[in-house]
């Protein structure tokens, strides 16, 4: 049951943010500059081609989409789509799930402590802040990139005995599925986002909508 819950953990890409708006052109670019390179051949590539790597920090992105790539390549590729996507944000072109700042300010005014653990780097975590005023509906807000790009279970053991339980998670990927199960979490997966297969099916709970969580918690 949920009704001990004090703080939540929450995704922000999948979960609160429909980023493929942003990252699907920030990738498209990239691969442009690798064709330049001649490292790939051209191609069209379609949303739900790429969305599966959305979650991802960029390290896994680029070991499960080109490993072998040269790493100064990868770093060039890898800015190309960082810069991209904070153009994007500062054009005001990202996009909340509707209802996602709604569902915190509700989640806010019940008293739960909300944290927001993303798998991104800290200028991304910190544009959104600045976009979506985060910080009012937010007690706390982690990025990968503090903690080394290690994986979220890992970054949650650290810091979650300062908070007050019990937690819960919430996600669309089985990163954050993971980072619940593995410190003996609730997690409550979130059907809407950008999930592949059945990764989220060890989850406890599951949302087709942001807003189902005013009804959970």
């Amino acid at each position: 049951m949920l009704d001990q819950v004090k703080t939540i953990v929450l995704d922000y890409d999948g979960t609160l943010h429909d980023s493929i708006k942003i990252y699907g052109p920030a990738f498209r670019k990239a691969y442009e500059f690798l064709v330049d390179q001649h490292q790939v051949p051209p191609r069209t590539w379609e949303d739900q081609e790429i969305v599966k790597w959305l979650g991802l920090s960029s390290k896994e992105m680029w070991e499960a989409f080109m490993p072998n790539l040269d790493s100064g390549l990868r770093e060039q590729a890898g800015s190309i789509i960082g810069e991209e996507m904070k153009r994007l944000l500062q054009n005001k072109k990202a996009v909340l799930y509707e209802g996602a700042l709604e569902t915190l300010e509700y989640l806010k005014n019940r008293g739960y402590k909300l944290v927001f653990l993303s798998n991104c780097g800290k200028a991304y975590m910190d544009y959104s802040r600045d976009l979506f005023g985060l910080d009012h509906y937010f007690d706390e807000m982690l990025c990968a990139q503090d903690y080394e790009f290690i994986p979220k279970y890992e970054i949650l053991s650290k810091v979650m005995d300062q908070w007050p339980s019990e937690i819960v998670v919430v996600g669309d990927r089985y990163k954050d599925i993971e980072a619940g199960k593995q410190n003996n979490l609730k997690t409550i997966a979130c059907l809407y986002g950008y999930a592949q297969g059945d990764e989220l099916k060890d989850a406890d709970y599951k949302i087709n909508h942001i807003k189902e969580l005013c009804r959970l918690l």
